[in-house]
């Protein structure tokens, strides 16, 4: 009797979960959310640096020249930032998980597109224009899913935790990638990451509560009305440091692999130390470090821990070109830990913007956020090459100029979000 009636109690347990399954309401705990959608980004992320990794492949075999190369790099970034505006101020009028869910299958679809259709330059265009649309999709509306579902100290820990995914997913990729390729082919990179977005879609649909406007929030605002946002000085203070942050990160990424190649080819170094390594050993150092200046932010006091990160970015920025070119162990120490500093506030910038948001335009506030950041960081290595073709080519003043004219522009972030941020505390 005690077994048959155990027996029952666990059918309709089971019929009651896949019930919940159906309808959209299994609800995690706050934590456990926040765990789902970290791992759903890793699963979104990992193909991202796919058609870097493999470029050199793609240039021999389909007679690309390096301009070319250059367009299917940038439309990526290009592609975010003309359509982020727009899906992310979406998720303010309807749920963030269908939202999410369109990114995901996006960056699916664009992925599988590569692997089994791109044959050439425009097909390649298309398929990372898609990519670039299914991570506008995916990257900011994962953090809204997130902020309309935890509250108080977790959320800025949510945060740092987001990014965290996505910097340890953008570190490994090019691993991923390479280690595909060379074992299976190149088109094995691109369908082993549209399966794992495709499994990231599938986490979402299936974990992630479902949250219906409530019925008495107030009516939205128009889609792309941005007016009100760009009125919150506090939110585009952190936004304009989100800018430049995000300018020097892709600068330093999109470069540093060559500067050290450029420094090893004069100096003395181990086999083993190849500027890939030192490049991955940095971004994954860099991503602990944007966790570790969030929790420092909740202790000391996020404008304080923004400011000295951004104060020793400009520092670091001035010494890596110059100094760094003079051995190449003081190049990997000084690439590593400039790479520290920059990504230091990554987390603290994007929390300052989420929780100085107006609530009910918090979709909207992040795609500026959101949309300033991939603008930077598309312009940032483009201003790099041109300060470096300027400068005379490859040299080590041509390397000192580049990565001051980065430290510039921190600086002139830093004072544009001081002036923006003194005027919202004088207008509160």
């Amino acid at each position: 009797m005690c077994a048959g009636s155990d027996t029952r109690r666990t059918h309709i347990e089971l019929d009651r979960l896949l019930c919940a399954l159906r309808m959209g309401r299994v609800n995690p705990s706050p934590r456990r959310l926040v765990t789902i959608m970290c791992l759903a980004q890793v699963l979104v992320q990992i193909g991202a640096y796919a058609w870097p990794t493999l470029l050199t492949t793609f240039m021999t075999a389909w007679q690309l020249d390096n301009s070319d190369a250059g367009w299917i790099t940038g439309i990526f970034y290009a592609a975010y930032t003309l359509s982020v505006p727009f899906l992310v101020s979406l998720t303010d009028r309807i749920d963030p998980k269908r939202v999410y869910l369109f990114g995901a299958a996006t960056t699916a679809v664009a992925h599988l597109a590569f692997a089994f259709l791109v044959d050439g330059f425009w097909s390649a265009l298309a398929a990372r224009a898609a990519a670039g649309i299914g991570w506008a999709g995916s990257y900011m509306t994962g953090l809204k899913l997130l902020s309309d579902r935890v509250e108080g100290p977790l959320m800025t820990r949510a945060v740092a935790g987001h990014a965290a995914g996505v910097g340890v997913a953008g570190a490994l990729s090019f691993v991923f990638a390479d280690s595909l390729a060379s074992a299976f082919g190149w088109p094995m990179a691109f369908a082993a990451s549209g399966a794992c977005a495709a499994m990231a879609f599938g986490m979402i649909l299936v974990l992630a509560p479902s949250h219906p406007p409530r019925a008495d929030a107030k009516a939205p605002a128009p889609l792309l009305n941005f007016r009100p946002v760009l009125r919150n000085r506090a939110a585009m203070a952190y936004a304009v440091g989100y800018c430049v942050h995000t300018w020097e990160m892709n600068a330093l990424r999109g470069w540093a692999v060559a500067f050290l190649a450029f420094v090893a080819a004069g100096s003395v170094h181990p086999a083993w130390l190849t500027p890939a390594i030192v490049t991955t050993v940095m971004a994954l150092l860099g991503t602990a470090a944007s966790v570790l200046g969030n929790e420092a932010s909740i202790r000391w006091g996020r404008v304080r821990l923004v400011r000295i990160a951004m104060t020793l970015s400009i520092v670091c920025a001035i010494s890596v070109g110059f100094v760094g070119s003079i051995s190449y162990p003081a190049a990997v120490a000084l690439v590593i830990l400039y790479g520290i500093v920059i990504w230091l506030d990554s987390s603290s910038l994007t929390a300052g913007t989420t929780t100085s948001a107006d609530p009910s335009r918090r979709g909207a506030t992040l795609a500026i956020h959101s949309m300033l950041g991939y603008a930077g960081g598309f312009v940032g290595p483009l201003a790099f090459g041109w300060t470096l073709d300027l400068a005379g080519g490859m040299s080590p003043t041509a390397w000192g100029l580049a990565f001051a004219g980065v430290g510039i522009v921190v600086l002139v972030g830093q004072l544009a979000a001081e002036l923006l941020r003194r005027r919202a505390d004088r207008d509160a």
